[in-house]
């Protein structure tokens, strides 16, 4: 695909956009996503850590801060202006940056304990090469963590905005779709929560846990915001294991 993913995170504007967005109290990053992903990823200390996608690094910056003893990381990002981002967020700590696109980095055999990725699997066209390619980077044992927008919403066809309602159409009908978003425009993958969970299976992987975003009411300040948030799960996480 000639469009990727870090393209839309390139435009100075979207960017700029997207990095106001995230400071929000009540963004859908923070309230409903990353408590999920905590919680599969658990316990981090003495591992090595691949995240794909890592966009500006501070969810980095938080696991090697919980006195996560031992812990390593490297990130691969492919926007340049998310790069100069987590560089800034990884300064001191046990990490490294690497600028690549996840679907052509060259993934070392046996050489970390955790792939993480959030928010950044739904830009790839072939998820299934992808995931071969996490399977064989992993050591024995090793765990594969990633959240993807829900096919319940990259089935619906997104005006800018915030939404009242939602149409699932063509759900079963798998390919990129386009989405309005922060001004600008942003394809993402669709493909069902069946083909996601086969293509973990066909790559080698046991998979362990499915997750789909419930709100936390601990998470949320507003009630009217949660209320909102238990409408239609916005995200899909899934955890597997070599």
């Amino acid at each position: 695909m000639k469009d990727r993913g870090s393209d839309f995170y390139d435009d100075q504007a979207n960017f700029e956009k997207y990095m106001e967005r995230r400071k929000w109290q009540e963004n859908a990053n923070d309230t409903l996503e990353k408590p999920v992903m905590l919680e599969l990823i658990g316990d981090v200390a003495g591992k090595n850590i691949l995240d794909l996608g890592c966009g500006d690094a501070r969810f980095a910056a938080e696991l090697l801060s919980r006195e996560r003893e031992g812990a390593t990381y490297t990130g691969v990002e492919g926007s340049v202006n998310m790069i100069q981002a987590a560089n800034k967020s990884v300064k001191g700590l046990n990490a490294r940056i690497e600028q690549a696109f996840m679907e052509e980095w060259t993934y070392p055999a046996g050489a970390y304990d955790l792939v993480i990725s959030r928010l950044a699997v739904h830009y790839i066209e072939d998820v299934e090469s992808l995931f071969c390619n996490i399977y064989n980077t992993l050591k024995e044992n090793g765990t594969f963590v990633f959240s993807v927008e829900h096919p319940v919403i990259t089935s619906t066809l997104q005006p800018s905005g915030t939404r009242t309602d939602w149409v699932v159409d063509q759900y079963f009908v798998e390919g990129y779709r386009e989405q309005q978003w922060l001004g600008g425009s942003v394809k993402k993958m669709h493909r069902s929560i069946e083909s996601y969970f086969m293509a973990l299976q066909r790559a080698g992987f046991r998979v362990e846990h499915l997750r789909e975003s419930a709100p936390q009411r601990a998470y949320f300040v507003n009630e009217e915001t949660y209320l909102r948030r238990q409408r239609i799960p916005l995200f899909l996480f899934l955890s597997a294991r070599k």
